[in-house]
């Protein structure tokens, strides 16, 4: 886990006084509102839906011109639309990347054109960045982890993570790994598959786990599935064999589809990632740093490159037992949402 840092910290964000910074503050200055360009992955995942729902409200709460772009899960086009953003004028770059490693060259492309970068939801690898916020990935694999391992503490497990490119997938299953792993090297615990969902992609998640519950004789006791479109997918596979309710599934984002299942017992448990925080401080602080002005931050990380500014959102346990408390009272969804028949 990051180690822990006081709430008051804070340290400007300090940039380097070059010609081309210079000539972007000023015409920023000269322009009414501020212009943040955000290049997201995908608009086929509620999740991406609600942030940039947010993004787009609340941008136009702080009256900055917001310009959102989805990559539709494909990494080059994530690219030309990054591209096509800085060509537009943009003061700041929002990116939540889908390769973390192939993203360093939009970034590179954005700072050489005195544009502020924040990187959203996933540190860019090698590249100067402004800053980055993020939910606490590590501590969301801990929480499908230790819930998995409380509910089932024998029996067979299917572990699933996701795409390889994208750099939080391993953050996930590392943190969910360190409850799994001591029961496994006891022997309570047999992991009979151990696969990575390609893309992302659901019914990847669904083949995935038909082919193990045919190759292990349906004898499977929990399924660590890394977001909530994938768990789904793990329910449906599991109710063509009648499994349904009888298996833990883990889950992440907390989509209405998710919420629902647990109410009806087939998913376990989903961790809630509050998108509209995480929209929030990241508008915030791109005008905050537009306007050169301090920006509090949770802790440093490396990217390779250089110590990144981090803010962490802590997420949130939901199980059925809670769903009022995290989901209805914060007004993610609304009762009437998730009752509806």
């Amino acid at each position: 886990m990051y180690q822990a840092i006081p709430d008051s910290f804070a340290v400007p964000i300090i940039y380097v006084n070059n010609n081309i910074l210079e000539i972007k503050i000023n015409e920023i200055h000269n322009r009414k509102q501020i212009i943040i360009g955000v290049s997201l992955p995908n608009q086929g995942i509620p999740r991406w839906v609600k942030d940039k729902e947010f993004m787009e409200k609340y941008g136009y709460q702080r009256n900055v011109i917001m310009k959102i772009k989805n990559a539709n899960y494909d990494i080059d086009l994530q690219g030309k639309q990054v591209k096509e953003l800085i060509s537009e004028n943009i003061d700041v770059l929002i990116i939540a990347p889908l390769d973390s490693i192939a993203s360093a060259d939009s970034v590179n492309a954005a700072k050489d054109e005195g544009v502020i970068v924040i990187s959203y939801d996933g540190l860019v690898s090698n590249a100067k960045l402004d800053l980055f916020v993020t939910f606490d990935s590590t501590q969301v694999g801990e929480l499908q982890g230790k819930y998995l391992t409380q509910v089932v503490p024998r029996g067979n497990y299917i572990i699933m993570y996701g795409d390889h490119n994208d750099p939080n997938s391993k953050l996930y299953k590392d943190g969910a790994m360190e409850y799994i792993k001591p029961l496994v090297n006891i022997g309570s615990i047999n992991i009979v598959t151990d696969k990575e969902i390609i893309n992302w992609y659901p019914e990847n998640a669904y083949k995935i786990v038909k082919d193990s519950l045919i190759a292990n004789n349906n004898n499977v006791n929990a399924i660590l599935a890394p977001n909530d479109d994938t768990a789904g997918s793990a329910i449906r596979a599991l109710e063509e064999q009648g499994l349904a309710g009888k298996v833990a599934v883990t889950g992440q984002d907390a989509t209405i589809d998710a919420i629902k299942r647990i109410i009806k017992g087939t998913q376990s448990m989903t961790v809630f990632n509050d998108s509209r925080e995480l929209a929030k401080v990241a508008i915030d602080s791109a005008i905050k740093l537009v306007n050169n002005q301090f920006v509090e931050y949770t802790i440093l990380l490396n990217n390779g490159k250089e110590e990144v500014p981090t803010i962490i959102i802590p997420p949130i346990l939901v199980t059925r037992n809670n769903i009022t408390q995290t989901i209805i009272n914060s007004g993610y969804w609304k009762s009437e949402e998730i009752y509806i028949l």
